[in-house]
């Protein structure tokens, strides 16, 4: 008969009915909001180390930047900050750091330039720096330096109107509409170094490679060239070698400019429009060694150059003191980056970092530093750009997003499953027990007995989920209570059979010990451990129980000593061939001497039944700071993996019971017990011959 709720009285249920329900679904709603919680937690201290990682980063370029720009090279790209803004050749003198070169030295020359870092290299050819120093009044020329390679220079005799069959220069100038050239032989003097060659190059107005009877040198040119002695370059006919060159060209109008004005304007304001080329030529040929105005060259360190040490987002603006505009402005590229979705940058974005920043982004770091230079003062200023950080952070959490929303999917279906499985059985099986409980229980309704009437016991041991619970509960309940009995019974019974076992074994035992009374005989000792083993059995319910229960005696033993005795006196209980090799010193562990006995016979015994004929078994110690391990190995078939574990369960074993062999798999639970017992452990092992069984002891300090 099934319950009608509808037509019995259905009693209101208070809340401490729904507490399991109510309890189970606040486990799930807490997992949702503990998963995002943490998920915007891990999002909010990621932000904040990439924030900081940005700004230690921004401190660190900028200050790169800022030994860049200090150095030489760097004030060089500041005092020509247009430079990067026209063609490379012809080239336009640079304005120096320095007031001036002092070319008559070359190692001062060459040091200067590069230092100054102004040469424009010239793959194959060499490289070349045309400049002016940043003092007027130190003369208004213009300074050629540079290298080139060439075969051994051929020098110019004085008073020779041929030069084209001598190494010579050729330099055009082109400035505020006019163009002059000069043509500069190379004259050789004495040299004052054996590993050096070195001579003028004395300059003339250039009317081709014949001068005029009457030609006189430039005064104000002045120019050397010096050639180093080893070959860079050996061939069979020819050897290649390093030439190094240094010009002071004259410049008539920057020299009149000094006394047109009291306060000379400089450099030049038309310095980019002056163009200068410079060729060195060799004997009887119109090719020239190296040529300013050839392409591919290599400029030197520019302004814009530093885009390379900005990291992406990041912007630098470089503007004198006093001045309105930026002379550099370069905002770094941004990297390809990876798909994010608007939401998640919008979300990051409003994380807070801390209490200040009100839920909002921060505003981007700017750093801003200062260069004083001979020239004037300049302003770096360094801008960030946390918006490429943000965008950076959401590509990453929208990637990851996924595994948060697997996660959640994950618990709303667990827990969807579970109010459609279980909940709601649950909550139609406790409003039907209450239901049953309330009309039972109520006495004071006057239609109480007519609805107990209406309620049928065998309606809950039907079919539903209410019956079939009360009547397996019922019945598992009386099965229990009859096996209790039972057990009960047997276990009285088994108690008897050890008292009784225990009672005629113990005395045979004590005439035995009174016929060996010597403690150093061995079986006085084995006698002692067959009365220890029957106390621990004797009046227990089991083996296995009594073992478990029984208590030892744990003392202070050598073990190496021990191991001593047991290698020599295996022979006793069947097994031979034992060998230990026995350590130097004494090893003191905690144990009780008869069970650790037990526990090592017991594993004899296993290692003998199992290996191979004639191999030995070997007892080895080792020693840690605070354990001493005993390794007993065999040489054997090995334990299948499964097994290495449940070995040391009670009744566990691979041998068949038979009136010729009684093994019940107690040995080595034995073992594990006693030496849990002991504080220590015991592990089996395969190893490449056989297995090892490994017992772990703690040491003693002595």
């Amino acid at each position: 008969m099934r319950l009608d709720l509808n037509s019995l009285s259905v009693p209101k249920l208070g809340v401490s009915s729904l507490r399991g329900r109510l309890l189970l679904r606040g486990a799930f709603l807490f997992l949702i909001i503990a998963t995002l919680s943490l998920a915007l937690v891990l999002i909010k201290e990621e932000k904040l180390r990439s924030h900081q990682t940005y700004a230690q980063g921004m401190e660190k370029t900028l200050s790169g930047i800022i030994a860049r720009l200090r150095h030489p090279s760097g004030q060089l790209a500041l005092l020509n900050p247009g430079k990067q803004n026209r063609t490379l050749t012809p080239l336009s003198p640079l304005l120096l750091p320095y007031a001036a070169l002092d070319f008559d030295d070359q190692n001062k020359a060459q040091q200067a330039v590069e230092i100054a870092g102004c040469l424009t290299h010239y793959p194959n050819q060499g490289d070349v720096c045309v400049a002016i120093g940043n003092n007027p009044y130190a003369g208004g020329f213009i300074y050629i330096v540079g290298n080139f390679i060439s075969g051994e220079l051929v020098g110019h005799e004085r008073g020779a109107l041929n030069l084209s069959n001598v190494h010579r220069a050729r330099v055009t100038l082109t400035m505020r509409g006019e163009t002059m050239r000069w043509i500069a032989p190379y004259e050789a003097i004495q040299p004052t170094d054996a590993n050096l060659v070195r001579g003028r190059l004395t300059g003339f107005v250039d009317h081709g490679d014949l001068l005029t009877p009457n030609a006189k040198p430039v005064r104000d040119f002045r120019g050397w060239l010096w050639q180093g002695k080893q070959c860079l370059q050996e061939s069979s006919d020819h050897c290649r070698k390093a030439s190094f060159f240094s010009i002071r060209l004259p410049v008539e109008s920057f020299r009149r400019g000094l006394f047109e004005k009291s306060l000379p304007i400089w450099p030049p304001k038309d310095l980019e429009h002056i163009l200068v080329r410079v060729e060195i030529l060799p004997p009887e040929s119109e090719q020239p060694l190296f040529d300013s105005n050839r392409a591919g060259a290599i400029p030197p360190f520019a302004l814009n150059d530093l885009e390379d040490t900005l990291h992406a987002g990041e912007t630098l603006r470089i503007r004198r003191l006093g001045e309105a505009n930026d002379i550099i402005h370069i905002r770094a590229k941004l990297d390809h980056m990876e798909h994010s979705s608007h939401w998640i940058t919008r979300l990051i974005q409003h994380l807070p970092m801390n209490r200040a920043a009100g839920g909002k982004s921060e505003t981007p770091p700017v750093l801003t530093e200062t260069i004083h230079t001979s020239r004037g003062s300049y302003e770096i200023v360094l801008s960030g750009d946390t918006r490429f950080i943000d965008r950076s952070l959401s590509a990453v959490v929208s990637r990851l997003s996924w595994y948060v929303g697997a996660m959640l999917s994950a618990i709303a279906l667990a827990w969807l499953l579970i109010e459609v499985s279980f909940l709601r059985r649950i909550a139609t099986l406790t409003k039907r027990a209450a239901t049953v409980s309330y009309n039972v229980q109520d006495h004071q309704n006057a239609q109480v007995e007519q609805r107990i009437s209406m309620l049928d016991v065998s309606d809950l041991r039907g079919s539903d989920e209410l019956g079939i619970l009360a009547g397996g509960l019922s019945d598992l309940l009386q099965r229990v209570k009859d096996d209790v009995q039972r057990e009960q019974i047997r276990a009285q019974q088994e108690r008897d059979m050890w008292h009784a076992v225990g009672h005629e074994i113990m005395s045979p035992l004590q005439s035995l010990m009174v016929l060996h009374p010597n403690a150093e005989d061995n079986s006085h000792r084995y006698i002692q451990r067959m009365q220890q083993a029957i106390r621990v059995l004797y009046g227990s319910a089991s083996p296995s129980e009594a073992l478990e229960i029984a208590n030892l005696h744990v003392d202070v033993i050598d073990l190496n000593e021990f191991l001593t005795k047991i290698a020599a006196n295996a022979h006793f209980v069947e097994v031979a061939d034992v060998v230990f090799t026995s350590l130097s010193e004494s090893v003191l562990v905690r144990a009780d001497e008869f069970s650790l006995e037990d526990v090592v016979t017991h594993i004899l015994t296993n290692a003998n039944r199992y290996r191979k004929a004639g191999s030995p078994i070997t007892l080895s110690l080792e020693l840690t700071d605070t354990n001493a391990i005993v390794s007993i190995s065999n040489q054997g078939s090995h334990i299948a993996p499964d097994m290495l574990d449940r070995i040391f369960e009670y009744g566990v074993s691979d041998a068949l019971l038979t009136e010729q062999n009684e093994h019940r798999g107690q040995g080595l639970f034995v073992v594990k017990t006693y030496m849990a017992k002991m504080g220590g452990t015991v592990i089996a092992t395969n190893h490449t011959e056989g297995v090892s069984f490994k017992l772990s002891l703690q040491r003693v300090n002595s």
